[in-house]
């Protein structure tokens, strides 16, 4: 059986950050669907959204370092216990460079000045002028680049940690029958609990 829940802490930020990434994404699917200026609307909520993604992963890593999650359960074979540190270590990866890459991209265009990143109309979040201000001839190539890197990064994410997270969390619930939800999902009691 598996020990305590995540704290109330953890558990905002693993949902905050998750129903973000559902809006992010399919923002970035409907601009896909739009063709010229259409697209700057969705894409303009896009950014700041993932801006906001990538400060509450950096929260939600310092909470982690702040105060261990609990423990797996005690059943898991090696190979799982693998298999989920693997993806968390790569969630978190792909969780920070996803928005970085995204940030980068942005910075690395000559539409910045255009359509800078606007957090909700309180701030301008600022470009990496490293990029903003490469010679002409090495802008193009380079927005190309770090958009290339963050759709593979989307692709990671939706096509293969995403799932495998869902899977894994099932399986532990219905096969296993270890009530592995409870960790995160607050209304869930847990069969341990006292």
């Amino acid at each position: 059986m598996t020990q305590a829940r995540y704290s109330a802490v953890a558990i905002v930020l693993h949902w905050t950050i998750a129903l973000l990434m559902v809006w992010v994404v399919g923002l970035a699917w409907y601009a896909d669907t739009l063709e010229g200026s259409a697209r700057i609307e969705p894409l303009q909520l896009h950014k700041p959204l993932g801006i906001t993604i990538l400060v509450l992963t950096v929260l939600r890593l310092l909470w982690r370092l702040a105060k261990k999650p609990p423990a797996l359960s005690t059943h898991l074979k090696p190979w799982e216990r693998f298999l989920a540190h693997a993806v968390h270590v790569l969630f978190y990866v792909v969780l920070l460079a996803l928005p970085l890459s995204g940030w980068a991209m942005v910075s690395a265009s000559k539409l910045i000045t255009v359509f800078p990143i606007n957090m909700f109309g309180l701030f301008e979040w600022p470009a990496l002028s490293f990029l903003t201000n490469l010679p002409a001839d090495q802008l193009k190539p380079t927005h190309d680049a770090l958009q290339e890197a963050h759709h593979l990064l989307a692709k990671v994410i939706i096509y293969v940690l995403i799932p495998l997270h869902i899977l894994g969390a099932l399986k532990h619930q219905f096969l296993d029958k270890d009530n592995e939800l409870a960790r995160m999902i607050p209304f869930l009691a847990r069969k341990d609990a006292a």
